[in-house]
C-alpha cells in the first residue's frame, strides 16, 4: 500500500478513469450482465471503455427523464435512451474530460442508430449537482485567477452559477441512476451527495444505483491508498450503512433490488459486493380528507414504515391522505389492499395510522 497519507481521493479518481478512457482497464469492472439488444447502437470504443458492475438501467420506464451520475463514456445513458424511448431523455454527468470526449462524440451515432436524439453530457461532480463546470471553464478562460480579487471573483461567479445556472434543476428528474460511482466520492462529501440525489428528484421520483459495498467497515489504512480508493474498493459503503445513507437523506421505500452473492473481490479478509439499491422520494405533501385504510397482506405477521406506522398482517389501518398516496405506489402497492371506510357517509375522519379496533378507529 501507498504511504502517502495526503492525498487528493477526487485527483486520484480523476487521473485514474482519464486513462481508463484511453485504454480498457479490467480491473475496474464487474461481470455484468447486459441486455445485448442495445449494444447494436452503441460504438464499440463506449463499451470497452465504460465501467460498472450493475445495470441500473433495466428499471427503467418509458418516457422517463433519466440522470446518470458518473456516465463515463455513456454506455448506461445509450442503453438508458433505448429503453425511455423518443418521448424520454437521458442527462449525463461526469467530471472526467476523457470521458466526456468519447460520450459526446458517440452520441450522434447512437441517435443516428436508433433514429431520435434524446442524450445529453454534462460536466460537473455528482456531489455539487449545481455546479456547471463547463459554464465555470467558460467563465474562468477570460478571467484567469492570479490574485486574491480573482479568487473572490471566483467565488462569487461559482455561487452565481449555481443559482442561476443550476447543471440539474430541483425536481426535474424520474429517475437518478449510477453505476459504481458513488463510492469514488470522497468520504466527506458523501452525505451532500445523498442530499444532491433527493434535490433533483421529482417527489415521487427514485434512485436506482448500482455500488460496490463491504461486509465489513473497511480499515483506515485501505482508506489511505488512492489505488483502493479509485479502483471502487476503499470507498465503499458497508451493506447495511447504503442503506440507511438513503434513509438519512428522507428516502423511503428502500430496498435491494439486486444483492451478487458471489464476491467481487476479497481485501485483507473483507468481501466486497455488487449490489443495486432502489429508493423513492415522497410524493409531495396534498391535503384531503384523510378517510382511507390499508390492508397489509403479508406474509409478515407485521411490518414497520419509516414512520413508525405498525401494519398487521390482515387487519385494516386508517391512512391519512399523504401516507394513501405512498403506499399506492411501487414498493408499497404490492403488499397492500387499499380500502375506504366501510359506510363512507357516516365514518368521521381515522386518525393517522389506527387499526380497526381500536378507540378512536373509523374504518371499521
Amino acid at each position: 500500500m501507498s504511504d502517502t497519507v495526503d492525498y487528493s481521493q477526487e485527483g486520484a479518481v480523476r487521473a485514474r478513469y482519464s486513462r481508463a478512457a484511453q485504454e480498457k482497464e479490467a480491473s475496474l469492472c464487474c461481470p455484468v450482465d447486459y441486455d445485448q439488444r442495445y449494444f447494436k447502437a452503441i460504438p464499440q470504443e463506449v463499451i470497452d471503455r465504460d465501467y460498472g458492475c450493475g445495470d441500473p438501467s433495466q428499471y427503467l420506464n418509458k418516457g422517463e427523464t433519466v440522470l446518470d451520475l458518473g456516465s463515463g463514456t455513456g454506455k448506461i445513458c445509450f442503453i438508458a435512451s433505448q429503453v425511455v424511448g423518443a418521448e424520454g431523455r437521458v442527462i449525463g454527468v461526469d467530471m472526467t474530460d476523457d470521458m466526456l470526449e468519447v460520450a459526446r462524440r458517440s452520441a450522434p451515432v447512437v441517435a443516428e442508430n436508433i433514429g431520435y436524439a434524446n442524450v445529453s453530457f454534462r460536466k460537473g461532480r455528482i456531489q455539487d449537482l449545481k455546479l456547471d463546470l463547463d459554464a465555470l471553464d467558460a467563465a474562468l478562460s477570460g478571467n484567469p485567477v492570479a490574485d486574491t480579487d480573482g479568487l473572490l471573483a471566483l467565488e462569487e461567479t461559482v455561487e452565481t452559477l449555481r443559482r442561476e445556472q443550476p447543471l440539474v434543476e430541483d425536481a426535474s428528474i424520474d429517475v437518478v441512476v449510477s453505476n459504481c460511482v458513488l463510492n469514488l466520492v470522497d468520504a466527506d462529501k458523501k452525505r451532500t451527495l445523498f442530499a444532491e440525489l433527493y434535490r433533483v428528484l421529482k417527489d415521487g421520483g427514485r434512485a436506482v444505483i448500482s455500488d460496490i459495498v463491504s461486509d465489513r467497515p473497511v480499515a483506515p489504512e485501505m482508506r489511505e491508498d488512492p489505488e483502493l480508493w479509485s479502483g471502487c474498493l476503499s470507498g465503499a459503503f458497508t451493506e447495511s450503512d447504503f442503506l440507511t445513507a438513503f434513509e438519512e437523506a428522507g428516502f423511503h421505500g428502500i430496498r435491494y433490488r439486486k444483492f451478487d452473492l458471489q464476491p467481487w473481490r476479497i481485501v485483507d479478509g473483507i468481501v466486497f459486493r455488487s449490489v443495486t439499491v432502489e429508493a423513492f422520494k415522497a410524493p409531495e405533501e396534498i391535503g384531503g380528507t384523510g378517510r382511507h385504510a390499508v390492508i397489509y397482506k403479508g406474509p409478515y405477521r407485521s411490518v414497520e414504515d419509516e414512520e413508525g406506522n405498525l401494519l398487521r398482517r390482515g387487519e385494516r389501518v386508517a391512512v391519512s391522505d399523504q401516507q394513501l398516496e405512498r403506499y399506492r405506489r411501487s414498493p408499497y402497492k404490492e403488499s397492500l389492499v387499499l380500502v375506504g371506510p366501510e359506510n363512507e357517509t357516516d365514518a368521521e375522519q381515522p386518525s393517522v395510522a389506527s387499526t380497526c379496533g381500536e378507540e378512536g378507529s373509523s374504518c371499521c
